[in-house]
């Protein structure tokens, strides 16, 4: 809906006064214009009667586009795509870095472990099947961002905009349900991964400080309570239009302690004269046979939360130019890219910390103190970490508290509490009477929100197990996200015949994901259920 804002010269506000003197300078330069007549561009009106002209009106090409985008006649214009938005500019390549960007995070330390417990055979076979599993699901998605035809069919903007468009009843509420609480989930996983590589730091201090010898016990509360107030103050920025800075941020500190885990891993084996590990895993005798299996399969789930982006594959798509080639096509192709070098990528890092460790690889290559020294760059891979963890905690939330606020901005409309912004100054210029720039305070963002960030950090203390929280989270969000939801579209996008052959691959596949699902949620509710025979609330110590 577009507003139209009447000009009131008596107004002109201290926060931004460029929105009132802004309609000034349109009319001096439409004025402007009329004066000098029309150029190559512009749109121009002769005025006059009985084949006379008396005067003639040109208007700037620019301005001109955007009535016509107001209007929805968008086609073949210069500055807007045919859903009236802006015109994207986003490639194959942009992609392809969203993706990679997206994908790797905290679930790579993790990685080590997850085949120390598989072994040199199954560990390898299994990350590549899940690759396999990420790149086919996510192409079933990615047509699926325009609903009918490829090129010119209505756009979907999110993936609850595309389950709405393709499915109905019972399955979008189920979707929307599982898509905001994985987001909780990795809220509370984030957390405790920050908090553990915040402890981890003080940790190879004190390691170098008074030697290997002593255990340098340390409790992690303290942490998330940090992590907690940082994200109560990064959680009061809007939108995700004003946090780009924090992603590309959280990216570069991302590729910098991976590569600095892969270049210690690297390292250790060297010192180590050789590579360790065995073809099956962890043996039986380092751990009981039950064990061993619990172990594995929360392997699976850990390898599936390193690869989980498909709940913002499709935000993703938005931001690619409008075809030729249809969006779907570039997708594809930027999916092919980015899960071929994420799964380099993972390889690397994974082989890379089994190798060093063998069956003693830690949880978190970074935090398991595998290595100690040097202390220094260790302390630099960890506070990397908690750098990305803090961007990547709010590029995963941002989509819930968007969606809450909508919800109760619809509920209650007319309650100021919600709907009321209020301009904070951020600063002042020129004396007294300048302007300056403002934050617009939101009561309902402000309470919503910070609540939100204190309940996970709660939870956060309560169930501070890095490992066991990453592998449910991964197998919990594997199969519906990544598996049925795409499975279930495209088969109604592509409106493929029931007990066809392609249908009966299909829901094949998802069937085979689900048993991998629920195999690796009960191995990680095992792991959460053994940790919490010696664990006391609020106390846990590393």
């Amino acid at each position: 809906m577009t507003h139209h804002t009447k000009f009131n010269p008596n107004y002109i506000s201290i926060c931004n006064p460029a929105s009132s003197l802004s309609l000034i300078f349109t009319s001096l330069f439409l004025s402007w214009k009329r004066v000098r007549g029309s150029r190559r561009g512009d749109f121009c009106k002769e005025m006059g009667e009985n084949g006379v002209v008396a005067s003639k009106l040109c208007y700037p090409a620019a301005a001109m586009e955007v009535v016509a985008a107001e209007l929805g006649h968008t086609a073949g214009s210069k500055l807007y795509d045919d859903d009236g938005r802006l015109k994207r500019t986003g490639t194959m390549w942009t992609a392809s870095a969203h993706i990679i960007t997206a994908v790797i995070g905290s679930g790579v330390l993790s990685l080590g472990w997850a085949i120390a417990q598989l072994g040199w055979v199954a560990g390898p076979a299994v990350m590549l099947l899940f690759s396999f599993v990420t790149y086919y699901t996510s192409a079933l998605l990615a047509d699926c961002y325009r609903s009918g035809d490829e090129s010119t069919g209505k756009r979907n903007y999110t993936y609850m905009d595309a389950v709405n468009a393709n499915l109905s009843g019972i399955k979008v509420q189920v979707c929307g349900f599982l898509q905001y609480a994985n987001i909780v989930g990795v809220a509370i996983g984030y957390t405790i991964a920050a908090s553990i590589s915040m402890l981890a730091i003080k940790r190879a201090n004190c390691f170098h400080v008074e030697g290997h010898g002593d255990p340098c016990n340390i409790s992690s509360t303290p942490y998330m309570i940090i992590f907690g107030v940082a994200e109560i103050f990064f959680s009061q920025i809007p939108d995700f239009d004003q946090i780009s800075w924090l992603s590309i941020l959280a990216a570069v500190m991302s590729f910098t302690y991976s590569t600095i885990g892969l270049g210690l891993g690297v390292v250790q084996v060297v010192a180590n004269g050789g590579v360790k590990g065995s073809l099956t895993g962890i043996s039986i005798g380092v751990v009981t046979p039950m064990d061993k299996v619990w172990r594995s399969l929360q392997a699976f789930g850990d390898i599936a939360f390193a690869y989980s982006y498909s709940l913002i594959l499709i935000e993703i798509q938005d931001t690619i130019r409008a075809p030729p080639p249809s969006e779907s096509r570039v997708m594809r192709r930027a999916t092919v890219v980015s899960v071929a070098v994420t799964t380099l990528f993972y390889m690397l890092c994974g082989c890379t910390g089994y190798a060093a460790f063998g069956d003693a690889a830690p949880g978190n290559l970074l935090t398991g103190f595998g290595f100690y020294e040097p202390f220094w760059l260790l302390d630099v891979a960890n506070a990397a970490i908690v750098v990305h963890l803090v961007g990547a905690y709010q590029v995963y939330c941002q989509p819930l508290f968007a969606f809450v606020e909508k919800w109760a901005q619809q509920r209650w409309p007319k309650s100021w509490y919600i709907t009321k912004d209020i301009d904070v100054p951020l600063s002042l210029s020129g004396g007294g009477g300048g302007g300056g720039r403002c934050y617009k305070l939101n009561l309902f963002r402000l309470t919503w929100r910070s609540a939100f960030v204190v309940a996970t950090t709660v939870v956060s203390m309560l169930l501070p197990f890095f490992n066991d929280v990453v592998g449910f989270l991964g197998a919990v969000g594997f199969w519906p996200l990544t598996v049925y939801f795409p499975v279930e579209m495209y088969i109604v996008q592509k409106r493929i015949p029931r007990w066809s052959t392609r249908w009966v691959c299909l829901q094949l596949l998802s069937l085979a994901c689900l048993a991998i699902t629920v195999a690796s949620a009960a191995g990680s509710i095992a792991g959460i259920l053994s940790d919490l025979k010696v664990y006391k609330p609020f106390a846990t110590t590393y």
